[in-house]
């Protein structure tokens, strides 16, 4: 097998090489016990995973003058938006601020090439803030592809010049560290089976489960911290280390009026459609029914669902909740009907974790989780109650295309809570909590959200857990506007390896605000910001925090890169 060229490599979309990054088989686990040379690369930049946050940490270091090697174990880039195929969840004020420049700048580029490719109706062109699938969730609803065309897009002038290596089918093996430093990192090429070292001045952990952290002897924490611990309200009694929240196979469909595209009943379709999860409070019925604990109260909470957008009464629609194409922005005849996400109470998977455990049972949780879908998929074509009063909708079908997979499913599941690093500064509900911070700071300054001296971002989310592998039932309650400290991007004791996804210093309750995907890209945004100047003045990165003329000078500079560091009084 001829050995592909590195520099820029980015594999062909689809599903075709890797029917499933996850759990199929791969010409490179074929070729596991083929005996192949080590070879290496160097950067001054090692960034792993391909997500938002290792994107825009990418983005960050490259147009400041560094070499980087971004790695990505699917064949796409985008992670939260495209592999995973989730829409933006994004607070209200996002057109303006609360985000960097540059994420703003994705989502115009975002609408530009609907309004460049697409054969939009005139009144959806002339929108200036085009939501192409009119989503409730996001007010730029879009398709993962889309997601990685225009990632693709701007990150093509580093390649172009050679800062860039994008290398996808890559997946991270193992590590050599010195002390408190990480030296190099060691990958499997899925494509070919060959493994490569790969070395670096600072390594970036931007995958969707902190993998580098327990690699590189980097400390860190996993699920819940008790109330003993943190001080915080919501915080449990006990610590439980392996407690953490439901994550989901997202899947694709669209909606066929008159046609019958009736899938094949799953093997454990009279399990599904019997399972009443676990939870405390208790969940509300059956998973598969038109109703769930209202994240708010737990109380039992009426849903509706109607495939062509029609109303359901008073009940949430949950066809339009994650829609990510709206036929109707389009010129008439371009779809048959929407095309919409489903990532919704029905089938969050509560019933495994995926964090500090072997392979065979991560593979295993996920094709739990797979055979989940299948069911849910089935019985909204044969079962969900109609307005009608009749039962099921068989012209629903999967959307493998739109996914770049073979059954619908997305590449990679879509995960709420990873390790954490045990960093210098841990964000607590009392910084963040509406409730909590009256509580810490008196109802007038805790009208707002702590101030931190080091803050190199902003973001806004409510404090949204889903339930829990150990059976919490839902934990959703207001935050405030916030800021990203820099103290919560630094390990206690590592040198060069910093988080850039989910595996900053939150506990398992501030988590549910930090996870989301403009501040997913905030985070990368401000690491490859700290990597950059660190190495402009040959300084210690974490040095940047202990002297304050360095700091000031520090967010003074990300500020001319558009990064923001206050919310607007």
């Amino acid at each position: 097998m001829k050995r592909r060229n590195f520099i820029g490599v980015l594999s062909a979309s689809g599903g075709a090489l890797v029917a499933n990054p996850v759990l199929g088989t791969t010409v490179g686990e074929k070729m596991k016990n083929r005996k192949v040379a080590t070879k290496e690369l160097s950067a001054d930049v090692v960034i792993v995973g391909g997500g938002l946050g290792g994107c825009a940490a990418a983005m960050a270091a490259c147009r400041n003058g560094l070499k980087v090697i971004l790695t990505e174990e699917t064949e796409w880039i985008g992670g939260q938006i495209s592999q995973q195929g989730v829409p933006p969840d994004e607070h209200s004020w996002i057109e303006t601020h609360g985000a960097p420049k540059s994420y703003r700048n994705y989502r115009d580029r975002v609408r530009s090439y609907y309004k460049r490719n697409y054969p939009l109706t005139a009144a959806a062109k002339n929108r200036e803030r085009l939501n192409p699938g009119d989503g409730m969730v996001s007010r730029i609803c879009h398709e993962p592809r889309v997601c990685v065309a225009v990632l693709t897009e701007m990150l093509n002038p580093y390649i172009s010049t050679g800062n860039l290596q994008l290398l996808s089918n890559f997946k991270v093996q193992s590590a050599r560290a010195n002390g408190d430093n990480v030296e190099s990192l060691k990958f499997l090429d899925r494509i070919n089976g060959h493994t490569i070292w790969m070395s670096a001045k600072y390594f970036v952990d931007a995958t969707e489960l902190g993998d580098l952290l327990p690699m590189t002897a980097t400390e860190y924490v996993t699920g819940t911290e008790s109330r003993a611990e943190t001080r915080e309200l919501h915080a449990p009694e006990k610590a439980d280390a392996k407690n953490h929240q439901a994550f989901t196979l997202c899947f694709a469909m669209d909606y066929q009026p008159g046609k019958d595209n009736l899938i094949e009943k799953p093997e454990n379709y009279s399990y599904w459609k019997n399972h009443i999860p676990k939870m405390d409070p208790p969940w509300a019925g059956k998973q598969l029914e038109l109703n769930y604990s209202d994240p708010k109260t737990t109380k039992s909470k009426d849903l509706g669902f109607h495939p062509e957008g029609l109303s359901t009464g008073n009940n949430l629609n949950l066809w339009l909740y994650r829609r990510i194409i709206n036929k109707n922005n389009f010129l008439p005849g371009t779809y048959e009907g929407d095309i919409t996400i489903v990532n919704w109470p029905q089938n969050d998977y509560f019933g495994g974790n995926l964090i500090d455990v072997k392979e065979k049972e991560f593979n295993k949780t996920i094709e739990n989780a797979r055979e989940l879908n299948k069911s849910f998929f089935y019985w909204l074509q044969t079962e969900v109650p109609r307005p009608d009063g009749g039962y099921g909708w068989p012209g629903l079908r999967l959307r493998g295309d739109v996914m770049g997979t073979s059954d619908g499913m997305a590449k990679y599941p879509y995960i709420r809570e990873s390790r954490r690093i045990k960093a210098e500064f841990t964000i607590l509900e009392e910084h963040v909590g509406a409730e909590n911070r009256k509580l810490v700071a008196g109802s007038k300054d805790g009208a707002k959200s702590a101030e931190f001296f080091d803050s190199v971002g902003t973001g806004y989310y409510h404090i949204d857990l889903h339930p829990s592998n150990r059976g919490n039932n839902y934990i959703d309650f207001a935050s405030l506007p916030f800021q990203i400290p820099l103290g919560s991007l630094l390990p206690q004791r590592m040198n060069n390896i910093f988080p850039a996804n989910k595996n900053i210093g939150t506990t398992h309750i501030t988590n549910g605000c930090y996870r989301l995907h403009p501040v997913e890209w905030s985070i990368g945004e401000a690491v490859g910001m700290l990597i950059s100047y660190a190495n402009k003045h040959s300084i210690p990165p974490r040095a940047v925090r202990e002297k304050k003329e360095l700091l000031s000078s520090f967010q003074n500079w990300i500020k001319t890169q558009g990064l923001e560091t206050h919310w607007p009084k």
